[in-house]
């Protein structure tokens, strides 16, 4: 039977649960893992991969030879990398004769494999082959725009795949509201044929426009490559159905006689039953009564005999 091992320190259980499910998730973590062997070329892509992902990312520099995405049984080491790591997306590059400078990006569900797509990097260019104004170079973490331009994002199969896994791969964490000062950078991705794609990183610079609206200029910072897509594996149905699955907020339950006003406030509504006085009984006063009955007694003896010793004296 499978041992199931319980957390014994505050530690452990503070960690089960940010891994936890929730109904809002947590920002994807990437995790970048280098193959058996990884050219010049390849090693430079990785490492700009995790400095662009700074933060949000985990790098093992340590060469990795049971990994192989595609093939069954090579999975293993990736799935427990992603659960020891807590990352929901990996990049793994390799190097050999048939397939040079080679890069699998996938995304896991449960920590197990969801799909997985293969490029070729081409025309690499570092950060540092490109000058600008170091002033507007992008913060660390900060919001990207991502852009997505021509046809064969929506008409070809493998382009589709390859868009959402970059977006995922890109986007950060998902917020409701945004600060436009805060976008200084943006991520290009035109669609050069069915099967090759440019992608760049820019910087974005706010100027005036004479509206309230500023007007964009994009300044390239790099890197820039071109991908070429070799390989890929859609997940079948029932696991994409599976992952898809949201669980419905449910409904605040209602309270009564309360009700929620912009002005006023939380207001409530309390309901008291009819008054019916003549039917309530009086309080008993009897003491009291009897008090003034016998003060008024005393009241009455004291003047009488007043009154009597007028009437001896005038006799």
């Amino acid at each position: 039977m499978m041992e199931i091992r319980t957390p014994k320190t505050h530690k452990a259980k503070r960690v089960l649960e940010k891994r936890a499910p929730k109904l809002v998730e947590n920002g994807k973590k990437t995790l970048i893992l280098h193959g058996t062997k990884t050219s010049a070329t390849l090693s430079a892509v990785l490492m700009e991969l995790y400095r662009l992902k700074k933060g949000g990312a985990i790098k093992y520099s340590r060469r990795n030879e049971n990994i192989r995405p595609f093939e069954s049984g090579g999975e293993t080491s990736l799935e427990f990398f992603s659960l020891k790591t807590d990352c929901s997306i990996f990049a793994y590059g390799s190097h050999t004769k048939k397939r040079p400078d080679n890069l699998v990006l996938g995304r896991m569900y449960d920590h197990h494999v969801y799909d997985l797509i293969e490029v070729g990097i081409e025309n690499f260019k570092s950060l540092l082959s490109f000058s600008y104004d170091k002033k507007i170079a992008p913060h660390e973490g900060s919001k990207p725009f991502i852009c997505f331009t021509g046809e064969g994002f929506e008409n070809v199969p493998e382009l589709k795949q390859l868009k959402e896994v970059l977006t995922d791969l890109f986007r950060g964490e998902v917020v409701d509201n945004l600060n436009l000062t805060g976008l200084d950078r943006a991520y290009i991705c035109s669609a050069i044929s069915p099967t090759k794609v440019f992608l760049t990183h820019c910087a974005i610079k706010l100027k005036k426009s004479g509206t309230i609206v500023p007007r964009i200029e994009l300044v390239e910072v790099g890197p820039s490559m071109d991908l070429v897509i070799r390989r890929n594996r859609l997940p079948n149905e029932g696991l994409r159905k599976e992952a898809m699955k949201s669980s419905k907020d449910k409904p605040k339950k209602k309270v009564k006689n309360v009700d929620q006003n912009d002005v006023l406030g939380k207001r409530g509504r309390i309901y008291i039953p009819e008054q019916e006085v003549g039917k309530n009984p009086l309080p008993d006063k009897s003491k009291g009564v009897k008090r003034e009955r016998r003060e008024g007694k005393l009241k009455k003896n004291k003047e009488e005999g007043s009154a009597s010793k007028k009437l001896k004296g005038s006799e």
